[in-house]
């Protein structure tokens, strides 16, 4: 996401920095560069014509063109006015008093307001929720289905409805009675849509508001769909009093005008993002770290977080442990790999880091992420015995692993030198870096592994 706007305004910060003084004129020039990057990002007419002003009276300030360093002060500049139009801080969900809190999703067909209830629910559970979900779509074929399968697949509570129950107003109530019931402390309803909003539409969202009065009332928008994301969200709100967005296909929306657009014109926050179709593709928004991706800075916060899910911090101590001791095994390199795989994909991880010095190479490359499951695939297709001594594998068992793991033995050679060297070079940078780190610099240094995409450094 930002990644064409990002773009723009790092050619604008390089024209910059490329001035020896800054002036009136020059200051002129990039600000009207900054604007035209704004709009063809389909960012809101009205929140580029704030922020342009809002930079323009800080950045001409007497204190910024007096500075040594006025480029980076601009920059600064852009980051805070960037951050107050995003929201200043995440935005976190309200939950009821007394359970359960009862959250509506909203928005129009096509948004993606069903895998977002599912992906919402998974990650109430995951921080420490017990979430129950409910359709009361009951036209558009297939939706309560569909919700049904998200449920089952994630292992989430769903209320189906009782026979006979036909009508939106009852499957909320009756849902509504059995999360409190069972014990569930959250209440999701996945509520219809329509192509357009009508009248219809809109009466029943505001009787399903009157009997439910949820905590919550998230509008589900497309941030493809740019403006009409935004103008829809807009009308929601106007009539039914939405308390926040959740923007879907993120991943897919290298403008980003809809996430810089929506707070602004609906003065309401946006909450999460989805960023892929997998069910935990799918965070919080945090404008502060948005506006750093937008101006080239990448996202370390995140990484690091997802860092610490998918790394155990005991397993990293006694791998540690295992490179002082020259005792890293195939089998502790395939559990690295395959902890590396939890943090997303790797053109996902590369988005997260800033687009400066020798990270700036990576940039908008496609690594291969077959080449991971190939090289899993032929470590798992040796023996115990293999895996922890790899010395053992002579010609026969490079063949038998090479067919075992659909590879051929050029795989398994190549794959074998890459772990010898990695392994000498693990052990000799294991006093100042961790497994993980190191492993995600030397996937990067050699090329992913020979074949990730990713060029040496």
């Amino acid at each position: 996401m930002f990644d064409n706007l990002s773009d723009k305004l790092q050619r604008v910060f390089k024209n910059l920095r490329g001035q020896g003084r800054l002036t009136a004129d020059n200051m002129e020039v990039a600000l009207r560069e900054v604007r035209v990057a704004l709009l063809e990002a389909d960012v809101n007419f009205k929140v580029v014509k704030q922020l342009i002003e809002a930079v323009k009276v800080r950045a001409l300030g007497a204190e910024v063109m007096q500075s040594l360093s006025p480029y980076q002060q601009v920059i600064g500049i852009i980051n805070d006015e960037l951050v107050k139009i995003l929201g200043s801080h995440e935005s976190k969900l309200r939950f009821a008093n007394d359970p359960p809190s009862v959250f509506m999703i909203v928005g129009l067909q096509g948004s993606g307001k069903t895998t977002s209830t599912g992906k919402l629910a998974k990650w109430l559970t995951k921080n420490g929720h017990r979430p129950q979900v409910v359709s009361v779509d009951v036209y558009r074929p297939a939706a309560r289905q569909q919700l049904a399968i998200i449920a089952r697949d994630n292992k989430i509570p769903i209320y189906a409805g009782a026979e006979g129950e036909t009508l939106p107003i009852d499957l909320a109530r009756s849902a509504r009675r059995e999360t409190v019931n069972s014990g569930r402390d959250v209440l999701l309803v996945d509520t219809a849509g329509r192509l357009h909003i009508d009248d219809q539409l809109m009466d029943e969202l505001k009787q399903l508001k009157e009997l439910l009065n949820p905590v919550e009332i998230l509008f589900v928008a497309d941030a493809m769909t740019g403006q009409d994301a935004v103008k829809s969200a807009d009308e929601f709100h106007k009539q039914l009093g939405i308390t926040g967005v959740i923007l879907t296909k993120m991943d897919g929306d290298a403008r980003g005008g809809a996430a810089l657009s929506i707070r602004h014109v609906t003065g309401q926050p946006l909450k999460f993002v989805g960023l892929g179709e997998k069910a935990d593709a799918f965070e919080p928004f945090h404008p502060d770290r948005a506006a750093s991706r937008i101006l080239g800075m990448g996202d370390i916060v995140s990484f690091v977080e997802k860092a610490q899910e998918a790394f155990d911090s005991k397993q990293q101590e006694e791998m540690q442990r295992k490179l002082l001791d020259n005792e890293f095994s195939l089998e502790d390199f395939r559990n690295q790999l395959q902890s590396l795989r939890k943090l997303g994909s790797l053109d996902s991880i590369l988005k997260m880091m800033p687009k400066v010095g020798m990270m700036k190479e990576l940039q908008g490359l496609q690594p291969d992420e077959k080449e991971l499951t190939r090289i899993v695939a032929m470590i798992d297709s040796m023996t115990p015995k293999e895996r922890n001594n790899h010395m053992l594998i002579n010609g026969s068992r490079r063949r038998r692993i090479a067919k075992g793991s659909g590879t051929t033995v050029q795989d398994v050679n190549e794959l074998l030198k890459q772990y010898g060297q990695a392994r000498k070079m693990m052990k000799s940078l294991s006093g100042s870096l961790s497994g993980m780190g190191f492993l995600g610099k030397k996937m990067a240094k050699m090329g992913g592994l020979g074949k990730l995409g990713l060029p040496g450094f």
